[in-house]
């Protein structure tokens, strides 16, 4: 039987200038979860992402994909082993269509990053495939729609689109409902539900309530360490919990500060 842990840290510390930033985290993401880091501000959640991602490199500790040592890789070549990251803040070409971004992160994960235009049937099965990702989320009818003219909630499913293009094992989502209103919050919950269909999702996500009704598991950071581990029901009880975000209504104000 394989390894149920598609991801896994064993005592990850990165330290800044003698600061302990994340400190002896063991976390392990199941296959087939979606899996939530959260905690109040300055909890360590974005650093632990940027390690995880490879945007930051551990002082200590490693990172486990699939069983695979990944600690000294870097994210170009992670995310050809299937763990992409999508961005909190939205990360596609505004003046390039929906489809053509669609296209622009086929071709990258083809490795023909700078061949925009191709002819023929290649073209064809690019744009083939451009449309059955913009379908997945809602945006068909907007394929050629130059991507500034979206309304926000619509440019953060495209960005969802492009990570799907790289064909994640694993996708890392960072705040994917940020900045957004309750219509689009709802939107983007059915839009992950959808994305983690057949992979697995770790996400850092400021909403509790949409923790509440996607994550199959929760990891809470505080001071740099994990706290507590469980379903949302688990976690909201723990009394250690209610402490760090200083009680009830407070934590989604707090979180949202962060």
């Amino acid at each position: 039987m394989s390894d149920p842990f598609v991801l896994e840290t064993q005592n990850l510390v990165k330290e800044f200038k003698g600061f302990v930033a994340v400190d002896d985290v063991n976390l392990k993401v199941q296959r087939g979860h979606i899996h939530a880091l959260i905690g109040p501000n300055g909890a360590g959640k974005t650093t632990v992402f940027n390690l995880l991602t490879k945007f930051l490199i551990p002082t200590r500790g490693k990172i486990l994909f699939k069983g695979m040592d990944i600690t000294s890789m870097k994210s170009a070549a992670i995310a050809r082993e299937g763990v992409v990251r999508s961005f909190q803040i939205s990360a596609v070409f505004p003046h390039m269509t929906a489809l053509e971004n669609i296209r622009v992160a086929l071709q990258s994960f083809e490795g023909n990053s700078f061949a925009f235009w191709k002819s023929g049937d290649s073209l064809n099965r690019l744009n083939d495939r451009c449309m059955e990702l913009l379908d997945s989320v809602g945006l068909a009818d907007f394929a050629h729609t130059t991507t500034v003219e979206l309304a926000y909630g619509r440019k953060r499913a495209l960005e969802l689109a492009t990570t799907l293009a790289m064909e994640p094992e694993l996708m890392l989502l960072d705040e994917p409902t940020q900045g957004m209103g309750s219509e689009d919050v709802d939107q983007v919950v059915e839009l992950v539900r959808k994305a983690a269909q057949g992979r697995t999702v770790l996400m850092v996500e400021h909403n509790l309530s949409v923790v509440s009704k996607l994550c199959d598991r929760i990891s809470v950071l505080a001071q740099g360490s994990i706290l507590t581990e469980g379903d949302y029901q688990e976690v909201s009880e723990d009394p250690r919990v209610r402490e760090v975000y200083m009680g009830g209504a407070a934590a989604t104000e707090q979180e949202a500060a962060e």
